[in-house]
C-alpha cells in the first residue's frame, strides 16, 4: 500500500484562519499524529471545533466548551460525536466517563484551572492520558515590542505592553512546568514528559500577527469568514513567509509554549 503524503497542517489552517492564529495551531497539531488516545475522548474547551476537524481524521467523542457561541460553529464543522456547554470546573460525567481527554492551549484562560484539573481527573479512567498545551513563563519576554520598550530604556513601558498583550490574548496563567506540575500531581494527575516548543522569533511573527490581521477580523465581523478567497494563489505569500517558522524543530529550550503528558495517576480523588 502506497504511504499516504504527511498532512499540511498549516495549510488546513491557514486558509480559513489568520496567520496569527494558524501558524501555532499548525505546529501544535503535528503533535498529535504520535498520541494514542483512546475512545471515548473529552475536548475540554474545544471552542470553535477548528482545531479538532484539522488535527484528527476522525469525529471526537464529546467537545465541551462554556460559550454557546463557538459550539454553535464546533457543531457545523462536524468534529465532535457529541457537543456540550458546561463549566469545566463542574463537568456532568460519572467518575471514570473517559479512556483520554486534551486540552488544546484552553487552561491558561481558565481563573478556577485547578477545579477543572479535579474534574478532569475525575471523569478520566485510572491511567488514561491528558495532554495539554499552554503559553509559559517565556511568553511574554520575547514580545518584540515588549524588547524594544527595554532598549530604549523605558522597561516600565515595556511591562505594559506585556500586560497589555496578555490581556488581549486573555492569559491568566503563563507559568513554568514546576508550577503545572504541582497543580497536577494536585488534582491527580502523574506528569510524565513535557516539553518547550514555538521560539521567540514564531512568537514575534504571532505578535505582529494580532495586528496585521485586523483586515482578517473585520472580514469575520461582516462575512462570518476571517479568509474571504481561500485559494493557493492568494494566500502563497503568507504560506510561504509562515512555512519555516512551521518547519521548526519541535522542541527548542527558549520556545515561549509547554505541551504536557500527564495520566490520571490509580488513586481515587
Amino acid at each position: 500500500m502506497a504511504q499516504q503524503p504527511e498532512k499540511d497542517y498549516l495549510w488546513l489552517h491557514i486558509r480559513e484562519l489568520p496567520y496569527f492564529r494558524s501558524l501555532i495551531r499548525a505546529v501544535e497539531a503535528r503533535y498529535y499524529r504520535d498520541f494514542d488516545l483512546p475512545a471515548p475522548t473529552l475536548d475540554v474547551g474545544c471552542g470553535d471545533g477548528h482545531f479538532a476537524t484539522v488535527a484528527f481524521d476522525h469525529p471526537i467523542d464529546v467537545g465541551l466548551d462554556a460559550g454557546w457561541r463557538p459550539l454553535r460553529e464546533a457543531q457545523r464543522r462536524g468534529g465532535y460525536i457529541s457537543l456540550l456547554q458546561a463549566d469545566g470546573g463542574k463537568m456532568p460525567f460519572a467518575d471514570g466517563y473517559f479512556c483520554s481527554a486534551f486540552s488544546n492551549s484552553v487552561l491558561e484562560h481558565i481563573p478556577h484551572v485547578e477545579k477543572v484539573l479535579e474534574e478532569v481527573a475525575r471523569v478520566l479512567q485510572p491511567g488514561a492520558p491528558f495532554v495539554f498545551c499552554v503559553p509559559n513563563h517565556q511568553f511574554t519576554a520575547s514580545l518584540s515590542i515588549g524588547r524594544f520598550c527595554d532598549r530604549l530604556g523605558s522597561k516600565s513601558l515595556g511591562d505594559a505592553y506585556r500586560r497589555f498583550f496578555n490581556r488581549i490574548a486573555r492569559h491568566i496563567h503563563c507559568d513554568p512546568p514546576e508550577i503545572w506540575q504541582r497543580r497536577l500531581q494536585s488534582t491527580g494527575f502523574d506528569l510524565e514528559r513535557w516539553w518547550h516548543y514555538y521560539s521567540p522569533t514564531a512568537m514575534q511573527v504571532t505578535e505582529w500577527g494580532h495586528y496585521f490581521g485586523l483586515p482578517s477580523l473585520i472580514n469575520f465581523k461582516l462575512f462570518g469568514r476571517w479568509i474571504l478567497v481561500p485559494t493557493r494563489w492568494n494566500l502563497a505569500l503568507i504560506y510561504n513567509f509562515t512555512r519555516k517558522y512551521y518547519e521548526s524543530p519541535a522542541e527548542c529550550e527558549d520556545g515561549v509554549c509547554t505541551f504536557y503528558i500527564a495520566r490520571r495517576g490509580g488513586n481515587s480523588l
